[in-house]
């Protein structure tokens, strides 16, 4: 168990210059203060840690982190974020449903040099071939080869298991923790598809697996080669879905979380999902993505998106 990290001090550095955090954020000085200490602390922890074996690991975002902000306030974070990996959802404008609204999306981020990997969390909530291929051919159209689902029912699973093999793209199916009436946690999800296509597997939600009494190590360990996302947050209490907190500033083994992907040979993301703070979430996702740099840099991982 990691303890709990201080939140550097954004409040007072914003009140001693005279600007609001907002104004802070959106000058670009919070971004350069906490990744010139991601760089210190980085190095500080690479020169005490080997590397280990194993595959690097890749930062993205989920986009529902910004649900109150537009696609280009979106892409703007990004950049200053220097995560140029999106896990999109269907939220404001992000990456809209419809054809046409969906294309346009895919020429902005194209245009800033932003990756879409995943998208969801989808919700595939009625068995039926239409709706369901719908969904599919929106991730088809973006590229995407991660499908990020929602509380699929079980009988859904054969039609969605054949459009699958159609369409060559993994389904992820997200748990969603005690209040989820049928993916509590990861393990409930690998007994269903454990005999079915290789590419139905898990999008692990940390926070939501921790809270629903789940090991999160032993977990991913157990799902092995069926994670193909993972949604990264922190608490503050395993008990509590209230005590978000930015990533490092809780009690989830972040570190352990990693060397078990590596451990694993995972080759997919791990999506920030920063889900507290929405009309203003930046201090937190720098926070966040600062302090799982440099653990990854303690690891050895070089790769920081």
């Amino acid at each position: 168990m990691q303890r709990p990290r201080q939140r550097p001090p954004y409040d007072q550095i914003a009140m001693k210059d005279g600007f609001s955090r907002r104004d802070l954020v959106c000058s670009g000085a919070l971004v350069a203060v906490a990744l010139a200490s991601w760089k210190d602390k980085a190095a500080a922890s690479a020169a005490r840690a080997p590397a280990k074996e194993g595959s690097l690991i890749h930062l993205g975002m989920a986009s529902y982190t910004f649900r109150n902000f537009s696609r280009a306030e979106t892409i703007g974070f990004l950049k200053q974020l220097n995560v140029l990996a999106l896990n999109a959802k269907d939220v404001k404008d992000h990456l809209p449903m419809e054809p046409q609204a969906e294309a346009s999306a895919l020429t902005d981020y194209a245009a800033a040099g932003i990756k879409l990997h995943a998208a969801g969390t989808i919700y595939f909530q009625t068995d039926e071939d239409a709706d369901i291929r719908s969904k599919f051919e929106y991730c088809k159209h973006a590229g995407i080869s991660v499908i990020v689902a929602g509380d699929p029912a079980p009988e859904t699973l054969p039609r969605i298991e054949r459009l699958v093999k159609e369409y060559d793209i993994r389904f992820a199916i997200h748990n969603h923790g005690p209040e989820d009436k049928l993916w509590h946690s990861p393990l409930d999800i690998l007994k269903a598809v454990k005999d079915m296509d290789p590419r139905i597997g898990c999008c692990i939600d940390v926070g939501h697996t921790a809270r629903a009494g789940t090991d999160v190590v032993q977990a991913i360990h157990e799902v092995g080669a069926r994670v193909f996302n993972l949604h990264m947050k922190d608490l503050a209490s395993f008990q509590s879905k209230e005590s978000q907190v930015p990533v490092g500033a809780g009690i989830m083994p972040v570190k352990e979380i990693f060397l078990a992907l590596s451990a694993i040979n995972y080759t997919g993301f791990v999506d920030l999902e920063y889900e507290i703070h929405p009309d203003d979430p930046l201090p937190g996702v720098i926070e966040s993505i600062a302090y799982m740099r440099g653990v990854l840099a303690g690891m050895g991982n070089t790769r920081r998106s």
